[in-house]
């Protein structure tokens, strides 16, 4: 029967593909129905979807867009496709992935298998200390602004699986149900919140950043997550054109860099004390700036490097107060615990702080509890 189909999808990715689903659980989409109704009537939804997916019947429904409220008092749209949407997806993202993986860049960080936020900000802690200055970039809209036809060109560059192109292309057309229950036609983007969405964004970013900075920059080191980027520069004429070349690149791959969000950043130390009105970012939840560190020597000193940033404090003390932050600041200290082995290039300051011994003492009384 599985031959008769113009697709060769095997009814044992689609099995997969829905235990992953399940592991991730996820909120219901627009027809309401969550993973437990789902699996209610688990083999005829499967077979279902393995039946439209190797017939080519397959159309994605309309994915349900929610706001979710962000640190500044602005929202972040998020795209929840329905359950069966999501399975198709995985089904689609466990072909692709394993012929695009071995293709990204090293510093690519986001949502990769073996890499994490905190292997980004080790990297960019130990790079601050070798350049003075960073390029903190921040694309504007970035899920909402991908251009489809330059996103379906990097994927054919990688597979030529005919339902894999068909898929993708019908995810990139599904409308979105705005929360008024309004439809409304997408004509660029992938709604951040989809099972593929991460891979094709990497994908995009992939050659629309990576490719491009190792063929023009490739002197200039990075760390990318996801669309969250900081590039290391020599000096600051060197990060001003760097600047002025990736607004006109992303230009031309129909991005903008948010015109007040992306800075130039002086990584002022003891070591270095020039004047610039500018002398820390936020990357992944850590904010980068000057701190009072002890030295391995004895006395006190000043470090360029990172600790967690108030919007990720303020997160961490607002679960303080339920059981599961036990986890989350147990997980801080150990976090904080690894980057004080770490020292600078000349190998004579350590990070301390009064926020680590916070969550020392935190996680300390949780274990005893």
């Amino acid at each position: 029967m599985d031959r008769a189909k113009p697709y060769t999808i095997p009814k044992r990715e689609v099995w997969e593909a829905y235990k992953r689903v399940r592991a991730n659980q996820g909120a219901a989409g627009i027809d309401g129905q969550t993973i437990a109704d789902f699996e209610a009537d688990l083999t005829n939804n499967l077979y279902k979807l393995w039946n439209r997916l190797a017939s080519g019947s397959y159309f994605p429904p309309p994915v349900r867009r929610v706001d979710i409220p962000k640190s500044d008092g602005k929202t972040r749209p998020l795209g929840i496709p329905t359950v069966a949407d999501r399975i198709a997806q995985m089904v689609v993202k466990r072909h692709l992935e394993p012929t695009v993986e071995p293709k990204f860049h090293q510093d690519s960080y986001g949502y990769r298998p073996g890499k994490s936020a905190l292997d980004a900000i080790s990297v960019a802690r130990q790079r601050c200390w070798r350049y003075n200055w960073v390029l903190d970039l921040d694309i504007k809209a970035f899920f909402d602004s991908i251009e489809p036809d330059l996103l379906m060109r990097a994927v054919r560059k990688h597979t030529d699986c005919p339902w894999v192109l068909l898929y993708i292309e019908r995810w990139l057309k599904a409308p979105v149900q705005m929360p008024d229950g309004n439809l409304v036609a997408r004509e660029r983007g992938t709604p951040q919140g989809g099972v593929i969405s991460p891979l094709l964004a990497n994908l995009f970013l992939h050659y629309a950043f990576d490719m491009w900075m190792c063929r023009y920059f490739p002197d200039i080191p990075f760390e990318r997550y996801a669309d969250d980027a900081i590039c290391h520069c020599r000096t600051e004429d060197q990060a001003m054109a760097l600047q002025k070349a990736l607004d006109a690149r992303f230009t031309d791959c129909g991005l903008t860099l948010h015109p007040d969000k992306t800075k130039i950043v002086y990584c002022r130390d003891e070591s270095r004390r020039g004047t610039h009105p500018v002398y820390k970012f936020d990357f992944l939840g850590y904010t980068f700036r000057p701190r009072l560190v002890s030295k391995k020597a004895g006395g006190m000193g000043v470090s360029f490097g990172p600790a967690a940033s108030p919007t990720a404090l303020k997160a961490i003390r607002a679960r303080s107060v339920v059981g599961p932050c036990t986890f989350a600041v147990t997980r801080l200290s150990m976090i904080w615990h690894g980057c004080s082995t770490h020292t600078s290039a000349a190998g004579s300051i350590t990070m301390v702080g009064s926020v680590r011994q916070r969550s020392n003492l935190r996680s300390g009384a949780s274990n005893d509890t």
